[in-house]
């Protein structure tokens, strides 16, 4: 197996990954979404994290803005995070995280579903998509 060369924002990532499990292990499955976004709000404070909250950022189809996308966090204007609770997690919301990504000049996006038993945790990052052609595992 190929290791990966470079990952992208890695000492971020791993902040936010453990912010995400500061926040599961304190308050477990089953609450509303919002409970979790208040939660990382408190977390990324707490640990030095810059965010923005539901940024209005202008998504583009053919370098021409179409519309407004609001995701639940950007981080240190570097990370997309979208954060869910539900049940079983339909693959349309990474679907959705990648075609966010796509559309904007982000590269990384966390889709995170505290709804569960277990924290589920995905990681995107679009320019690795866009490098090697891969999409059809999207479809």
């Amino acid at each position: 197996m190929e290791k990966v060369k470079d990952f992208l924002y890695k000492d971020l990532s791993y902040k936010i990954i453990g912010c995400f499990y500061d926040v599961y292990n304190e308050l477990g499955p089953a609450h509303k979404e919002q409970i979790y976004h208040e939660a990382l709000k408190i977390v990324f404070t707490e640990k030095g994290i810059q965010y923005e909250d539901k940024k209005r950022i202008k998504i583009k189809f053919k370098d021409k803005e179409i519309g407004v996308y609001e995701p639940d966090f950007v981080v240190e204007n570097k990370i997309i995070i979208e954060i869910k609770s539900v049940l079983n997690m339909p693959k349309v919301f990474e679907k959705q995280l990648y075609y966010y990504l796509r559309g904007t000049d982000y590269k990384v996006g966390y889709l995170v579903n505290f709804g569960n038993e277990k924290i589920d945790i995905k990681r995107r990052v679009y320019e690795s998509l866009r490098d090697k052609d891969i999409c059809e595992n999207l479809r």
